[in-house]
């Protein structure tokens, strides 16, 4: 395996997210390529994880800032060397979906959104994301690093959730809060940003009835021992306090609806793997923040795009040797997870993706970003995301 080889001389002497739970792989018998991470385990979980960012009318959603770990690297455009495909290219085509094709957002596709969530300072962040193709119509891409914490090295973001078509605040297909995490092995255990992508399953979309708190029909009657879960697994006492009630003999917890599957609403988009190095890609993602040289080029409150050609890169700051690059504009704030989509049709928004943002660069030196990174898609990264296409996650309303 080309990422593992890479990494075998670091053991013992590297800590990885779960270094300490896993066995050292034997050159008899390697690690599986995936490694795997709960998210929100239970609807009871997910309940607090959706009432957490819609309660208070979306005070922590709004709040969120962009995540920007690791993002602004020094990068070098490689002649030679650089990814190459382990085996035959490969194209898994997209899906459509139900929702209506009118968007402020003309000619972006639906299926790109916000990934929002907690850091290990419990401050609301966000990152890019998109929903691919999957069997269950229920699966998400981003960055590895925006679904497990490569600065305290804890296992996973707490109160992940994705967003589609987020557009200033909105919500229009609901609040999809994330099952279970993939990533490649080589990221999960030695943070191998060559490998930093992640495929979450989502459940099913939940909307709150309306802005603000429940009123007098938004609530769901419990049992006495539902009731006590609820309140029982809540991090935060507002959520207990304003989202679940007792009255008489009676329980009830916040009424959220169910806003069906994320591919149903909003379609699943392709995905390619081994593909050339030298493809034109378009760039779909929300970046904010400003350029080095000061310049506050994007709010991240509305999706963006860039377009261009795939180049082979390195970023030795990242211990990066097998990236692709392509020239685009957006900064790191916000654009962690952006979607590369090969192929990719303006009439249908729909094409492959064929990598996620995982850091940029000013390779110029103008103290400009001009470059987005992403790892290199090939066989493995297909195995790892089919073994999270096959499986279901189903409604926690």
């Amino acid at each position: 395996m080309r990422s593992r080889a890479k990494h075998l001389a670091l053991l013992g002497a590297t800590a990885g997210l779960l270094g300490a739970a896993l066995a050292v792989p034997s050159a008899a018998s390697a690690a599986p390529d995936e490694a795997s991470d709960p998210l929100a385990g239970s609807g009871i979980a997910a309940w607090n994880v959706v009432a957490f960012w819609y309660g208070q009318s979306k005070a922590n959603l709004n709040a969120a800032t962009p995540y920007d770990v690791e993002t602004k690297v020094v990068a070098k455009h490689l002649s030679k060397g650089g990814p190459s495909a382990d085996g035959k290219p490969g194209l898994v085509s997209p899906i459509g979906g139900a929702g209506s094709t009118s968007s402020k957002n003309v000619n972006l596709p639906r299926t790109t959104g916000k990934v929002f969530f907690l850091d290990a300072d419990k401050n609301p962040r966000w990152c890019t994301a998109t929903s691919l193709q999957s069997k269950y119509k229920n699966l998400v891409a981003t960055a590895g690093h925006c679904v497990y914490d490569t600065e305290s090295n804890a296992a996973t973001m707490k109160y992940w959730v994705f967003v589609p078509a987020y557009y200033q605040g909105k919500t229009p297909y609901g609040i999809y809060v994330g099952k279970q995490a993939f990533t490649h092995y080589d990221f999960d255990v030695y943070e191998d940003f060559d490998r930093n992508y992640a495929f979450v399953t989502v459940y099913n979309g939940l909307k709150a009835p309306h802005d603000g708190g429940p009123l007098d029909g938004d609530w769901k009657k419990v049992s006495k021992s539902e009731w006590d879960k609820y309140r029982s697994y809540g991090t935060y006492p507002w959520i207990v306090d304003k989202y679940t009630k007792k009255i008489g003999s009676k329980y009830y917890i916040w009424k959220f609806v169910d806003a069906g599957r994320l591919g149903d609403n909003v379609g699943g988009q392709g995905f390619a793997y081994n593909q050339k190095r030298n493809v034109k890609d378009y760039v779909f993602g929300y970046p904010s923040g400003s350029h080095p040289d000061g310049n506050h080029a994007y709010t991240g409150q509305t999706q963006k795009w860039c377009y261009g050609t795939t180049f082979p890169a390195s970023a030795s700051a990242i211990k990066a040797e097998e990236l692709l690059g392509v020239k685009c504009s957006f900064t790191g704030e916000g654009s962690s997870g952006s979607a590369w989509m090969y192929k990719y049709s303006n009439t249908s928004r729909k094409g492959y993706l064929n990598g996620v943002t995982a850091a940029v660069s000013d390779t110029d030196g103008n103290d400009r970003i001009d470059v987005s990174l992403s790892p290199y898609f090939d066989g493995e990264t297909y195995g790892i995301y089919k073994h999270a296409a096959n499986l279901w996650s189903g409604s926690i309303a």
